[in-house]
């Protein structure tokens, strides 16, 4: 009877212990499958910017009481509607991105990334979801702000943000006073408010985002202007190498026309926060 017992005893622990490991798994698997995490800078207005509540479409910041905000996010709620996934915001530095998706820590990046050479043998890339082209952001009624041609900025303090294609393109400005990249575009414009530069390289939508932010702040576009490729001035999705989000991402990406990408990016501009 004893012995019969324990037998028992043994039996219903194993059943119970089965059960829990169950139990666990599927829990795990399921929140697992049923997100796609974006990372962002949340930085970067107006592809994307940090705000403290959920007006005008913002999306919580994971991990944070924030949320973020922008062209990136719009396009992110669409990819996730899309995929049939919770949308769950990452907050990356732009230099911790690439690494956040390699390593799994994120799904995508979505934070206004230009598909460049030197990205695509560590990510894959989507097909594009904006292009624009670069300007110049200047002191209003300075020597710069009347500007036609890139060569116009010989001796001028010139910078533009750290590991991207911005910076590069400084180098076709004859004479320019090169100056030290810096990690973001409000860092950008405390520089210019304060003189420390005399102008930044952005593309158009940070260009209309200062200006409009800030009544001392001009764009310059040019009739003589930089040299870039398609890969430089697009945006696009960051995502694993042969992952099979691509292929799904590009079908949903299809279904954005370029009217609507228009109105996002217009809205966008409009909604983003002051320049600090």
């Amino acid at each position: 009877m004893k012995k019969k017992l324990l037998t028992l005893m043994a039996m219903s622990l194993s059943a119970i212990m089965l059960l829990a490991g169950c139990g666990t798994k599927t829990e795990s698997t399921g929140a697992t499958d049923n997100t796609f995490k974006v990372g962002l800078e949340a930085g970067y207005a107006p592809f994307n910017w940090t705000q403290m509540d959920e007006s005008k479409g913002g999306v919580p910041i994971d991990g944070s009481k924030e949320f973020a905000g922008g062209y990136d996010v719009e396009i992110a709620k669409k990819i996730a509607e899309g995929l049939g996934k919770e949308l769950v915001i990452v907050k990356t530095e732009w230099d911790g991105l690439v690494p956040a998706l390699t390593s799994g820590k994120i799904d995508a990046i979505i934070a206004g990334m230009s598909p460049t050479a030197e990205r695509k043998e560590s990510i894959d890339f989507t097909n594009n979801y904006y292009k624009s082209d670069l300007v110049m952001v200047v002191k209003k009624g300075g020597n710069f702000e009347g500007a036609t041609s890139i060569q116009d900025f010989n001796g001028a303090k010139i910078t533009a943000q750290l590991n991207t294609f911005h910076y590069t393109v400084i180098d076709q400005i004859n004479g320019v006073d090169k100056q030290q990249a810096m990690d973001n575009f409000p860092a950008m414009r405390v520089a210019l408010e304060s003189g420390i530069i005399d102008g930044y390289v952005s593309e158009r939508p940070e260009g209309v985002s200062a200006a409009a932010a800030n009544e001392n702040f001009a764009m310059v576009e040019f009739t003589e202007g930089f040299e870039t490729s398609d890969d430089d001035t697009a945006v696009a999705v960051g995502v694993k190498k042969g992952s099979e989000l691509t292929a799904k991402i590009n079908e949903i990406l299809a279904g954005i026309s370029e009217e609507d990408r228009t109105s996002i990016m217009d809205n966008a501009i409009s909604n983003q926060p002051a320049a600090e």
